[in-house]
Order: C-alpha cells, then sequence, then structure tokens
C-alpha cells in the first residue's frame, strides 16, 4: 500500500513538473517572443535543470508539441459540452462559437499560434504532423455530433468548419495586432455565428 502511494505521488511530481515546464514556454513565449524562447530562458522560467527538461521531452521540439497536444486536448474538452441536436441550430452555434472562442481568444493561444507558425515553416511538404491529425479529427467529430441534422454535403460540410477556424484565428489575430486587449469581440463572432446559422439551414 505504501509502495502505491510512492508511486502515485511520483506520478503527480512528474505531472507538476512536466505542467510547470509547458507553462513556462507559453508564459515566455507571450512574453518575449518565439525567437527569444531559449532553451535557458525556458529552464530558468520553469525552475528546473535542462536535464529535467530532456528526461521529461527530450529536446525543445518535444517541448513544442507537448505544448500543442495540451493545447488542442483542452480546446476538445472544452467542446465536449456542445448541446445535441435537441436544441436548436441557432443554440447549438451560439454554443460551439463561444465554446471556441474560449480557446482562440485566450492568452495561451497567442503563444501556440506563435509555435504553430514555426512548425509549418519547418514541416517538409506533404508530412501531416500527428497532432495536427489528431485536432482536425476531434473538431470534425464534435463538429458532427452538434449539426449532426444540417443537409449538407461532406464537401460542404468541411469547408464551413474550415471557415470557421479561418475567422476565429483572423479574429484573434487582429486583436492582437489591433491591441484589442481582453475586449470580447462580440460584433464579430455575432457575425460568424449567423453566418454559420444560415449556412447550417440552407438558407441563402
Amino acid at each position: 500500500m505504501a509502495t502505491q502511494s510512492a508511486r502515485r505521488t511520483q506520478a503527480e511530481r512528474t505531472a507538476e513538473t512536466r505542467a510547470r515546464i509547458m507553462d513556462a514556454v507559453v508564459e515566455c513565449i507571450a512574453d518575449v517572443g518565439f525567437g527569444r524562447a531559449t532553451a535557458s530562458e525556458i529552464t530558468r522560467r520553469a525552475g528546473v535543470t535542462w536535464g529535467a527538461v530532456q528526461h521529461h521531452f527530450g529536446d525543445k521540439d518535444g517541448i513544442l508539441r507537448a505544448v500543442l497536444e495540451d493545447s488542442f486536448e483542452r480546446f476538445a474538452e472544452r467542446l465536449e459540452g456542445m448541446p445535441g441536436t435537441g436544441a436548436s441550430v441557432n443554440e447549438r452555434v451560439d454554443a460551439f462559437i463561444n465554446c471556441a472562442w474560449s480557446h482562440f481568444g485566450s492568452a495561451d493561444y497567442q503563444s501556440t499560434f506563435e509555435i504553430l507558425l514555426q512548425v509549418e515553416r519547418a514541416r517538409a511538404p506533404g508530412d501531416l504532423p500527428t497532432w495536427q491529425s489528431g485536432m482536425s479529427k476531434e473538431w470534425s467529430r464534435i463538429w458532427r455530433a452538434a449539426f449532426a441534422d444540417a443537409r449538407l454535403s461532406r464537401r460542404e460540410s468541411l469547408a464551413l468548419q474550415r471557415y470557421t477556424v479561418s475567422v476565429l484565428t483572423g479574429i484573434a489575430s487582429m486583436r492582437v495586432i489591433g491591441g484589442g486587449g481582453q475586449r470580447r469581440p462580440d460584433a464579430e463572432l455575432d457575425l460568424l455565428k449567423d453566418a454559420l446559422s444560415r449556412s447550417l439551414q440552407g438558407q441563402a
């Protein structure tokens, strides 16, 4: 029994250290930008040695992949509470966009977006990262569950999903560029909700 308790304690310590390192990466990129988020700066903020980082993640690329995977896991968790087809299309769209914006509008999304840009630049043509493939499948799964009754072809549904992600990403980027701070872009989100509601209901 004591051994099991010790194992749980070790597991908790491991999880805490990993979380602290990933939080340091997000904080560092948000404060000084991706280019200046060096290994030494990350370890300083996390309060660990580089050896500890290597033990948990292997290298800097391993940390970045872990941060992205963690970010999109939390994103999927936010969307899990979506209402089903018993609710009206407008209610489902409203809940979907509000949940999605809680991710795209979060402080850590700015950091993960910078990581995404760097990963994309380094990616070989035709090479789709595992986390990105998983994220796309998870997004599509939740989308289909929320809007299962929409009379759209697969092509139309995928286009509408890509459009939604593009708009949310654009709003998040413009808020940073325009110095919008923490203001919630309700007018822009309402326009997106209206467009989605119309498309899902087959309205012109």
